[in-house]
């Protein structure tokens, strides 16, 4: 039992009035009073602390299903009052490494009623994590007490890379997939044979079928398509640079996000996808697979990696991939890169990966930096710290024209935005036929 804030208050008019009326008439009369008064208080607040239990509302947490890092996610509580309408104070046991939009929720039910709430948590690490027993303190009907008590729902939860992303990603290339294919047999892009169909006047004579026409004795044109079956792999890079925070989450997994959006978008063309995760070593090896089964494959077998702090190797990594991928395959390295001579491994790696692959850097960078090299300037240490930044994007700059000089297809974009624009340029390579 908790004694309320009406209590105390009523606690303190008891006080005031014995000590009126000890000016007033004598003191034996005040305390005779105040003996009277504070022990019915006592009985009421007691009453009404007791009365609680029977009248207790029932608290239940909805089943957390996969959480995304760095999202907001909605974690659902259901309260049901019984008989009399209730004041409600509740408070999850959740993670306290993560924030959330209201840690503590007051809620006033009315009788018989069942009332959803919602709090929203936002999770920084992947992982799994433990939600605990959710706290309950309920308000007596002469709202003199509060009753505690725990309802046990402790439930271990995973925290996934960006689900809620990959969702979104997938509703855009379904509407995308249709429309962008029939544009594509239309034009006759591609290289694999679809269909024949009559010519249209100002189509390309270059894809009229000869014999076909002879036959039909009218021009007839092949429709082609972008090739299906091609492979796509992507070498994940969690060595020692990708340990650092950038926009609230560890770089590495605005790396692992774009990786599965990556393969999701692959996967969605009818690509082949394998993946592998390395430091000094290969920590993780996925063959490439095609099937929307397979994406499920991935976020299961990448959720648990972490970032450490080991130089990679990217030769290692790169010379497993020349092993094991005969065939010709677009091979994504997503990585970051400091300076040229800092690269010098990376620069190596990718040389070897040409003419018979198709190579591709994809590096993260800070948008930090991007800002800090941009901003106005109007003392020493910002003066200093915009120099700085400068040199970094430009020491950068010379990494990345010395990998397009070598035929190294190069992509260096925000962490926050690096998803999008690399679904966005691995689409463009698809509709161009460079796989």
């Amino acid at each position: 039992m908790i004694p309320s804030r009406r209590c105390y208050v009523l606690l303190s008019i008891g006080g005031a009035s014995a000590a009126l009326l000890d000016v007033l008439i004598n003191r034996q009369v005040s305390l005779n009073f105040l003996g009277i008064y504070d022990f019915a208080l006592l009985v009421a607040t007691i009453a009404d602390a007791s009365g609680i239990k029977s009248n207790a509302v029932e608290v239940v947490r909805q089943k957390i299903d996969r959480l995304s890092v760095g999202r907001d996610n909605p974690i659902e509580l259901q309260i049901q009052a019984s008989k009399n309408k209730a004041t409600v104070l509740i408070r999850d046991a959740f993670p306290q490494k993560f924030t959330v939009d209201k840690d503590t929720l007051k809620i006033n039910i009315p009788a018989n009623s069942i009332s959803e709430q919602t709090y929203i948590i936002h999770p920084d690490s992947r992982g799994e994590y433990e939600w605990g027993d959710i706290h309950i303190r309920q308000l007596g009907k002469l709202s003199l007490a509060w009753r505690d008590w725990k309802v046990p729902a402790k439930q271990k939860v995973t925290i996934y890379p960006d689900l809620i992303g990959l969702k979104q990603l997938s509703i855009r290339l379904t509407i995308e997939n249709s429309g962008t294919m029939r544009q594509a047999r239309r034009l006759g892009n591609g290289t694999e044979f679809a269909e024949l169909r009559e010519y249209s006047s100002g189509e390309d004579i270059r894809l009229i079928d000869w014999k076909a026409t002879a036959r039909r004795d009218r021009p007839v044109v092949r429709v082609l398509e972008p090739e299906q079956e091609q492979t796509i792999f992507i070498l994940l890079d969690r060595g020692r640079l990708m340990t650092a925070r950038v926009e609230g989450l560890k770089r590495f997994d605005w790396g692992l996000n774009a990786t599965l959006s990556m393969a999701l978008a692959g996967l969605s063309r009818g690509d082949k996808v394998g993946v592998a995760a390395f430091d000094r070593d290969i920590a993780t090896w996925i063959p490439p697979e095609r099937g929307n089964h397979h994406l499920s494959k991935l976020v299961d077998r990448l959720t648990p990696i972490q970032p450490v702090l080991l130089e990679p190797d990217y030769l290692g990594a790169v010379t497993k991939v020349i092993t094991q991928q005969t065939r010709r395959a677009l091979v994504v390295v997503i990585t970051d890169i400091v300076d040229e001579t800092a690269s010098s491994e990376l620069l190596s790696a990718m040389m070897r990966l040409t003419p018979r692959y198709l190579p591709f850097c994809v590096t993260l960078r800070d948008p930090v930096i991007d800002r800090l090299a941009h901003s106005h300037t109007d003392n020493t240490k910002d003066t200093y710290a915009r120099a700085v930044a400068l040199d970094l994007l430009a020491q950068r700059q010379l990494a990345f024209t010395k990998l397009r000089q070598r035929g190294v297809l190069v992509l260096d974009a925000p962490c926050d935005r690096i998803s999008e624009e690399l679904v966005d340029r691995y689409l463009q390579l698809k509709a161009r036929n460079l796989l």
